[in-house]
């Protein structure tokens, strides 16, 4: 096969394209048109009812209206194929693309509800999009790899059993970089996924493709993969909420992977939606589901409600939430540090108490997990590339047009150094640092109870989930404050803030940098490069406290819109 490579990404493109329906093809803005958000609202495709239809965020009222045939599955899973068709060809986001196939299953649900006059389960009629990582049977799961061209699943992961038990319709797949462990997404089989606050920005990644679909409103709840931030970050450059819950709470059994096998710092799944409600409503059904009936990896944990009213967090009432302004390996740009002087103000406007975090040895949590990443010295990618002969990917930058500066290859290899295939006693040795690290890092969160003035240590951190906005292409290297909630197992949300502002978001005068990385970090940043991309802050809380953290998120995401103004009444 090696040679033949670019023939058959070729090929496979043109298969994609073919999915379309050609009615769908609209007329595109000029290449220089980088923001392209309004694009769906205006180039004719949609009815009036559709828009409408993919206009509305808040899941649990879809979910309602689907509910009572009010709307029927297979007219929302019609206007979101249609809107993330328009996402595609703007963003490049998809992989598969199954228009029969869906709307089949939407038409089973609907006639489901009349012949039964109850739904399904709690996602009834819902169209999920899925990152392409969770197999469909009888569909490709290609996960950036040319080899797997012409993989086709048999079975159905067990994540997709579930949706389809809780009455959901799948109906497209995103792109993902090769290897998957990339912050960008870029692959030769599929091309490169753009952001479309800025289509000369990247999503992220891994889950970029994801993130792209659901900031365009092409589908109204995403699911994706984290294991190094794949979850966050593409949800911090493209203004969404997402969930980074702990190892094994959600079922990953089934869905494809790079480093299957490696289990110490494991790959999670979760939502990524334009409101919170839908990160709490996939979250409560899937683990309603008996998720540990399907998959033997997963936590036998109930949903709580308990937890979710924040019992183990005085009610929710009086919070005290620490905030991480710099970790000490890099310092965020402007509109992250504006980020949380907002959320700040607006948390202590609401009663409660905010306290600066004190980092504690971020830099050997991030060298430890980067060398179990890395450990087997890049055998499992070359492995991939290697059976049909693709080059392995070793740069996101654009060959056309790249931005003049690169902060790739800098700290994995500074820090961590070139691949090292490490011996199974060597990987024993960094499993045993990684607890030992967990351990010191539990004690330093205890410690605080010593400042909060609640009788409990910190409830929360509130923290960039990278350093700086989303970023020309090849420039995303950060993943430090995305690292420790992996390495550390700590359950993670990810919320929108503001947008950059060029007069607000001033450059900072330089300090004293912590490193290379942090001084190339700063000089990247000038306020005209980024205007009106997305700001978004993380919440880290403990490890499988999951309904904790999401009902948490919901008290900050509440002050932020009192404090902005936006509540209605």
């Amino acid at each position: 096969m090696s040679g033949q490579w670019q023939d058959l990404c070729a090929a496979r493109k043109t298969k994609q394209h073919d999915s379309i329906p050609p009615e769908w093809l609209i007329q595109l803005p000029p290449d220089d048109q980088l923001n392209v958000m309004d694009v769906p609202s205006k180039c004719g495709l949609l009815t009036p009812r559709e828009l409408e239809i993919t206009e509305t965020v808040d899941i649990d009222i879809i979910l309602r209206k689907l509910s009572t045939a009010e709307w029927s599955s297979v007219e929302v899973t019609t206007a979101f194929l249609k809107r993330a068709i328009v996402a595609q060809q703007l963003t490049n986001c998809l992989t598969e693309i199954f228009v029969d196939r869906a709307l089949t299953r939407a038409k089973e649900t609907d006639n489901y509800l009349r012949d039964n006059g109850k739904v399904i389960g709690p996602l009834h009629g819902l169209p999920i999009s899925l990152k392409d990582q969770f197999t469909m049977q009888g569909l490709e799961t290609i996960m950036g790899y040319v080899s797997w061209i012409g993989r086709v699943a048999a079975n159905d992961c067990v994540l997709v059993e579930i949706l389809y038990n809780c009455g959901a319709v799948p109906f497209v797949r995103t792109n993902v970089p090769q290897t998957l462990m990339w912050g960008e997404t870029f692959n030769h089989v599929f091309g490169r996924t753009t952001n479309p606050y800025n289509r000369y920005l990247t999503p992220g990644g891994s889950s970029g493709g994801e993130g792209a679909l659901v900031a365009m409103k092409g589908s109204p709840l995403g699911v994706g993969t984290d294991i190094d931030g794949s979850l966050r970050i593409p949800s911090a450059f493209c203004g969404l909420y997402t969930l980074r819950p702990s190892y094994e709470r959600l079922p990953y059994y089934g869905a494809v992977n790079a480093l299957q096998g490696q289990e110490s710092i494991s790959s999670v799944l979760g939502p990524m939606a334009n409101t919170l409600s839908g990160v709490k409503t996939f979250t409560k059904a899937i683990i309603d589901s008996d998720p540990w009936l399907k998959d033997p990896q997963v936590v036998r944990k109930d949903w709580s409600q308990q937890e979710y009213e924040l019992v183990d967090h005085g009610g929710g009432k009086n919070l005290c939430f620490a905030i991480m302004w710099d970790n000490e390996v890099v310092r965020p740009h402007p509109p992250l540090h504006r980020a949380m002087e907002i959320t700040k103000d607006a948390l202590e406007a609401a009663g409660h108490k905010v306290i600066d975090w004190v980092p504690h040895r971020h830099m050997e949590i991030y060298k430890c997990a980067q060398t179990i990443l890395n450990a087997d010295g890049a055998h499992d990618y070359m492995l991939d590339c290697g059976a049909s002969g693709e080059p392995l990917i070793t740069s996101m930058s654009p060959e056309i047009d790249p931005h003049p500066t690169t902060l790739e290859e800098t700290l994995i290899k500074k820090l961590v150094g070139p691949p090292k295939h490490h011996s199974a006693w060597e990987l024993w040795q960094l499993h045993m640092e990684k607890r030992e690290l967990r351990k010191s890092y539990l004690d330093h969160w205890q410690a605080t109870i010593s400042q909060t003035g609640t009788g409990r240590p910190v409830d929360a951190i509130i923290s960039p989930a990278v350093a700086y906005t989303a970023v020309p292409h090849g420039l995303n290297s950060d993943s430090f404050y995305t690292t420790l909630g992996n390495a550390m197992d700590y359950s993670c949300t990810m919320f929108p803030v503001t947008y950059v502002d060029a007069e607000l978001d001033k450059p900072h005068p330089p300090h004293e940098f912590h490193n290379h990385e942090d001084e190339a970090i700063y000089k990247l940043y000038t306020p005209e490069l980024f205007p009106g991309t997305p700001v978004g802050l993380q919440l880290i809380g403990r490890t499988l406290e999951e309904e904790a953290v999401i009902g948490m998120t919901e008290i900050v995401d509440n002050a932020l819109k009192k404090f902005r103004g936006e509540l209605s009444g």
